[in-house]
């Protein structure tokens, strides 16, 4: 009996071992006083044992090398770059960074790249590949870079906009090892000035894939809607129409589902100009053939609205303060939606999606002395951009986020929602949310603001919809206020968040 009894409290605590979540590990790394709220960042990534940064303190552009511990070992200066910088994109892989610099001299704008290794040092000579001449010095960007899921391609290109009514798109498709696979310019027909496009996609296969869309009465709702893909044999696209019927579409988001080989467009619809938004509108489209597989909308019954609503909305407005954030694709064929709740404030106004003016369009600026460029905005924010915000007489919100789950044929299987309350007058960057994947859910990382102070919030989002809220993060340390919607997963279980330490911008390893 006693061994029995021994059997079964070793099995207990077994059982317990295994089911008790053990406390996420953090490190922090020292603040330097030249790192400040105003800095540029961007985490490029883990290399090897070693964890780099970029930043970029007005001409001062260096890279510092963070060890296992979040200690500095080493910093290296970019003195390839020049002082002013228009733009800079990157892509890691596991032994390297490659860097792409966009820079002005006299009327010249050139693209230039540089490959950096584990220890920050250049791995070969900053090459130019390409230089656009402009009529005079500007600030616009002129070239954007993009890459494939696998980072197997990487497509620079140029939209030439002198002609209002024919677009130049000018692209380089390049391997990983920056070799150049093919060189293309295409003529795109633009009609009015209500035409747009979003963003541009890049397929494993090489494809360049981008919708364009008419978006009519003051910019505030779509009205038509072409599907555009240039293959990398082809010199010009191949243009389609998508045909939305008397669809009134808000906003448009693409993913390409390299997997399924196909692409997924999503948006808001509503039933009339500047009305409520009923639903979401769906559309499979087939990329080899680039025609469209299937289209569906799905409307908002009452049960949704209430899980979207705030304590005190109505739930025939529940989404109208609601942007899609992300497309999820998955290898059965099924998809999910990711959208969020963001709004803003001010003294004398409150603002909703129509007062944007064209906030979906990635087309930043009308003009570039014959140039147009996608200005894009990886946080999905209307107000975008992680720059600190000196107007405190506007108020930033981002609330409920709503996840949509629909299987092959674009039904909804289930849905749920990440509740949460959050606002900031100072700036948007301690509000919305970050995401970190493991163990086969999905977390969402968020600030709550409990007795004056900003508390990291995780909670996950199993494949049946299925939400656990885990503990406070409690052994966090005082005094740091965390930026979960700029942090990024660097391995399977390591996550580097950004925060601030009183005006000083630092950066946390958390260890799930």
């Amino acid at each position: 009996m006693k061994i029995r009894l021994a059997i079964l409290g070793l099995l207990m605590l077994t059982v317990w071992g295994v089911s008790a979540q053990t406390p996420p590990r953090v490190y922090y790394s020292e603040a330097n006083k030249d790192d400040t709220r105003r800095t540029d960042f961007e985490i490029v990534g883990k290399l090897g044992a070693n964890f780099l940064i970029y930043k970029n303190n007005r001409s001062s552009h260096v890279i510092d090398v963070y060890d296992n511990e979040m200690h500095v070992v080493k910093t290296v200066n970019l003195d390839v770059f020049p002082e002013k910088i228009i733009s800079i994109n990157y892509v890691t892989y596991s032994d390297r960074i490659v860097f792409f610099y966009e820079y002005q001299k006299r009327r010249n704008v050139f693209l230039d790249c540089i490959e950096v290794g584990p220890d920050g040092k250049y791995l070969r000579k900053a090459q130019t590949l390409d230089s656009t001449e402009v009529s005079m010095f500007s600030n616009n960007k002129i070239y954007s870079v993009i890459n494939s899921d696998d980072k197997q391609k990487i497509l620079l290109f140029k939209v030439n906009s002198s002609d209002s009514h024919k677009f130049l798109i000018t692209s380089f498709l390049y391997n990983s090892k920056l070799e150049l696979i093919t060189r293309n310019q295409s003529e795109v027909k633009m009609g009015d000035k209500d035409d747009y496009f979003s963003d541009f996609h890049l397929s494993n296969a090489g494809e360049l894939v981008v919708a364009k869309f008419i978006k009519a009465g003051n910019s505030e709702y779509i009205s038509g809607v072409t599907m555009m893909i240039k293959y990398p044999d082809s010199l010009n696209f191949s243009i389609r129409d998508v045909n939305i019927g008397k669809m009134i579409l808000d906003n448009i988001m693409l993913k390409v589902d390299n997997t399924n080989n196909r692409v997924l467009l999503a948006s808001f619809y509503s039933k009339q100009k500047r009305g409520n938004m009923e639903g979401i509108y769906v559309v499979d489209w087939d990329k080899p053939t680039n025609k469209k597989q299937m289209d569906t909308a799905i409307y908002f019954n009452d049960e949704l609205r209430t899980m979207a609503k705030d304590a005190e909305g109505n739930k025939k407005t529940a989404f109208n303060n609601f942007f899609i954030k992300n497309i999820y694709s998955r290898k059965d064929g099924g998809f999910a939606i990711v959208s969020e709740a963001l709004y803003t404030s001010s003294r004398y106004n409150s603002f909703n999606r129509w007062d944007y003016g064209g906030y979906g369009s990635p087309w930043g600026s009308p003009m570039n002395y014959g140039y147009w460029s996608p200005v894009s905005n990886p946080w999905g924010m209307p107000w975008g951009g992680y720059g600190y915000n000196n107007n405190t007489q506007t108020r930033y919100y981002a609330d409920n986020v709503m996840i949509l789950s629909f299987d092959s044929t674009a039904k909804m299987q289930w849905s749920n929602v990440i509740s949460k309350s959050q606002f900031d007058d100072e700036s948007d960057n301690l509000i919305s949310y970050g995401n970190f994947i493991t163990g086969g859910e999905v977390h969402f990382l968020f600030n709550t603001f409990e007795r004056r102070t900003y508390v990291l919030t995780d909670q996950s989002l199993d494949p049946s919809g299925k939400i656990t809220r885990y503990p406070t993060l409690k052994n966090l340390d005082k005094g740091y206020d965390f930026l979960p919607r700029f942090a990024k997963q660097v391995s399977a279980r390591q996550l580097i968040i950004p925060c601030f330490f009183r005006n000083y911008l630092c950066f946390a390893r958390v260890d799930f």
